[in-house]
């Protein structure tokens, strides 16, 4: 547990830096931080790294349900154009996601670079204004009924900062999960995986390419600028991270895995590392909340990681600003873990079963991964299933008992008499959405009122995060005015 003050009142009463402190300055932390500071609260972002370090993550993959919270702050579009769709993932053997059929703006895998996926966030952060930390490292926190204390070193100095709440979105080796004192239980599941920056004479025709084999596995992505990622690992070679990488060995697991190295040469960067399944048991302890690898870490199968954090960035960041805002209760903010944990749960489920299937060595296993993937890519049920586990798009929430069959489902991109649900998202409010005929309610401030394009029969009251949190039949259900005042706060 954290440690906790002996002098609440007093720090109770005293000067707060912000009232959200965020470590972690990754996709995770930038989202959020930006949320917060966009809805007009005070963040301030610590981050260890200088602004001028070099960031070269291994995150290659954004989702379709993650373009859709992109899309609802207005970044979608722009990182498309910096990335590369493409309309099939591949898992092991045959077995290949199709996402052409999702119910979304956006039916595709986008091959990007993390790198692409944090400068549009800091952009946006930083223009809404969130106070950035860098070169600024946690060295302890404390936490009291009225906030949270964070000691950081930065720039050889000593500092303390206060607010009202605090997020660890610090990575795998998080100094926050550590200072709450929660553990990480879990295993290495891959060991010795090497990375690689890397120019191919002969590049493979797709921008994402991918395989694994009973010896080995291998992925090769464009960066869409000469340079292309390449990851891989081999069964009879492992080493530990600290062993030296070198582009020989590269070249061996991509020949093993794809049948061919494609002409590697001049890597400008190698690295070896291992990928673990973890999860927190816990990712709120008071007023600190962990998000992100700091609540999580996946095998890399799926490229399930970056995204499962942004979408913890998104359910955290309008809770907060509704407790920040007296507008919810602090109860609110238990309803994080309650419905994010589980999806860690089953984002750890999804990706390790993957790695198994296409690691798995024993005699006939060739065999059976043949079947499987045939399995997956024919049985339509089994085919659809996987797709929206893995895009996103078919997560939801757990809704109340006795509550409407579609409260806690995402909300799909509604037309709506003024545009797109997903642009109306975009001033971060909630969004009620009624059929054709009802009442307008545009002068009240709690939410946006929107009616239906199309002959919808419906009654929506949709989160700042896109999941339906009430729903009703026709244009006045009962029930309507209750939830209202649940969700968005006391009537005007």
């Amino acid at each position: 547990m954290a440690r906790t003050s002996t002098t609440q009142e007093t720090h109770g009463a005293g000067k707060q830096e912000a009232e959200v402190l965020v470590v972690g300055a990754g996709p995770t932390g930038l989202l959020l931080a930006g949320d917060l500071a966009a809805s007009g609260r005070r963040v301030t972002l610590i981050e260890r790294r200088d602004d001028t370090a070099g960031n070269l993550t291994r995150a290659l993959v954004v989702h379709a349900r993650t373009l859709e919270q992109l899309d609802a702050r207005g970044l979608a579009d722009e990182l498309v154009k910096a990335g590369h769709p493409v309309e099939g993932l591949r898992l092991f053997g045959t077995a290949t996601l199709d996402p052409t059929s999702l119910p979304t703006r956006f039916p595709i895998v986008l091959v990007v670079g993390q790198y692409e996926v944090e400068r549009l966030l800091e952009r946006r952060a930083r223009e809404a204004g969130v106070v950035f930390r860098h070169g600024a490292e946690l060295a302890a926190l404390r936490q009291d009924a009225h906030g949270v204390e964070a000691d950081i070193r930065e720039g050889g100095k000593a500092r303390t900062l206060r607010a009202r709440y605090l997020v660890g979105a610090d990575g795998v080796h998080s100094k926050v999960r550590e200072e709450l004192g929660l553990p990480f239980p879990g295993k290495s599941v891959l060991r010795s995986i090497v990375l690689a920056d890397v120019r191919l004479a002969e590049p493979p025709k797709a921008p994402f390419t991918v395989n694994a084999t009973e010896r080995a596995f291998a992925l090769v992505a464009t960066f869409g600028d000469g340079w292309y990622r390449v990851m891989g690992w081999r069964r009879g070679r492992q080493l530990p991270d600290s062993a030296p990488a070198e582009l020989e060995e590269v070249r061996e697991f991509t020949r093993l895995a794809l049948g061919s190295d494609f002409g590697m040469h001049d890597a400008r960067w190698i690295s070896r590392f291992h990928s673990d399944e973890r999860q927190a048991p816990a990712y709120r302890v008071g007023r600190v909340f962990l998000a992100g690898d700091a609540a999580h870490v996946h095998s890399p199968a799926g490229g399930m990681g970056m995204n499962t954090g942004l979408q913890d960035a998104a359910n955290l960041s309008w809770k907060l600003t509704a407790v920040l805002d007296d507008t919810s209760a602090s109860t609110l903010l238990d309803t994080y873990e309650a419905e994010r944990h589980p999806v860690g749960k089953v984002v750890l489920r999804t990706s390790g079963a993957i790695i198994r299937v296409a690691l798995m060595h024993f005699p006939g296993s060739h065999t059976l991964r043949t079947v499987a993937g045939s399995l997956v890519n024919r049985i339509r049920p089994m085919a659809k299933r996987a797709i929206m586990t893995v895009s996103g798009i078919g997560l939801s929430y757990p809704a109340r008992p006795g509550s409407h069959r579609l409260a806690g489902r995402r909300a799909p991109d509604l037309a709506l008499a003024s545009g797109r649900l997903y642009e109306t998202l975009r001033e971060g409010r909630f969004v009620l959405v009624t059929p054709h005929g009802a009442p307008s309610r545009a002068e009240d401030p709690r939410f946006v009122h929107e009616e239906s394009a199309g002959a919808g029969r419906h009654t929506l009251l949709i989160r700042p995060d896109g999941y339906i949190a009430w729903a009703g039949e026709g244009p006045a259900p009962e029930g309507l005015e209750a939830a209202l005042t649940e969700w968005t706060g006391w009537p005007t």
